[in-house]
């Protein structure tokens, strides 16, 4: 029988979360998190030593832990390639117990809260099932219509559909690929309106080569992204990447930064997020499958 839990409840735990972060890269996610929460207890993870999100971490002084994956998947990429070691790998596991064990060696209660916030790395059945479903994502992309990928792909993806705007999605990690339950979507970034702006302030041909990517899918008929790949040629696909890549920037600001945080500190620590199998309820109502909006318009 399936049993309806709290994410985080505040009146056993108290109001201060111990949330560690795991970070990769700007760590742009990870400020706006804190930013909009401080009085948390934080401890950030990296499986790059040199990435700028652990100066972010010194100048707030919280903790960090970190550990290069690199010599634990050398002998995985070697046997299966870059860019194809398989998820549930013995060296991926093996790195991510070692991971825990430093986390746990540095904290002194069970984590509340694991915010993926710019993480580039995979994580392993073992890792998912331990700490499911209190490990939170964000992605710039509407998970619920399969619009997944990495950097630029999400935005690719909505243009080929159809699209007149973008969501921002954050949810529960499970052992898919972007697939878990969905606990809140921002507010839509409509793609025409931005890419003027954006051409108004330098960012030169943006709308001419928005255009012409929508002549050349609608005179190709394409539905995909795999036929957009198939079909393309260099100058579309540079302008595709070109117009994805400022969408997403833009995205990140008006959608990531928002509502991540937003379901962290607003939702989450404040008790209002149960789960009950794969059903989010907030305030004990059932959300649709796109989760909770809100409007930040104000």
């Amino acid at each position: 029988m399936l049993m309806r839990e709290l994410i985080y409840d505040p009146r056993r735990a108290g109001k201060r979360m111990t949330i560690v972060c795991f970070v990769s890269g700007s760590g742009t996610n990870y400020r706006e998190i804190v930013k909009h929460g401080p009085d948390h207890d934080y401890l950030v993870f990296s499986n790059r030593p040199e990435c700028s999100a652990l100066e972010i971490a010194r100048q707030f002084h919280h903790k960090t832990v970190e550990l290069s994956h690199i010599d634990f998947l050398k002998s995985a990429r070697l046997k299966y390639g870059p860019g194809k070691i398989p998820a549930d790998c013995p060296e991926r596991l093996a790195y991510e117990q070692e991971a825990v064990r430093l986390i746990d060696a540095s904290l002194t209660k069970k984590p509340d809260l694991i915010c993926l916030a710019g993480y580039d790395l995979w994580h392993t059945t073992w890792f998912i099932n331990k700490y499911f479903p209190h490990i939170i994502n964000v992605h710039p992309g509407d998970t619920v219509k399969g619009y997944a990928g990495l950097h630029w792909i999400p935005a690719a993806r909505a243009i080929i559909a159809g699209e007149d705007s973008l969501r921002s999605t954050t949810f529960i990690v499970d052992q898919g690929g972007d697939t878990g339950p969905v606990l809140a979507q921002s507010d839509p970034l409509y793609i025409r309106p931005f890419l003027e702006q954006a051409q108004k302030v330098g960012q030169s041909d943006l709308i001419e080569k928005y255009e012409q990517i929508g002549k050349f899918i609608t005179t190709n008929g394409i539905s995909t992204l795999d036929e957009f790949n198939k079909n393309t040629n260099p100058q579309i696909k540079s302008q595709m990447e070109v117009v994805c890549r400022t969408l997403q920037d833009g995205l990140k600001e008006a959608g990531d930064w928002k509502i991540y945080p937003y379901v962290i500190h607003e939702l989450i620590a404040h008790g209002r997020i149960a789960i009950e199998g794969r059903q989010i309820f907030v305030d004990d109502q059932v959300l649709p499958v796109q989760g909770y909006r809100i409007d930040h318009s104000g």
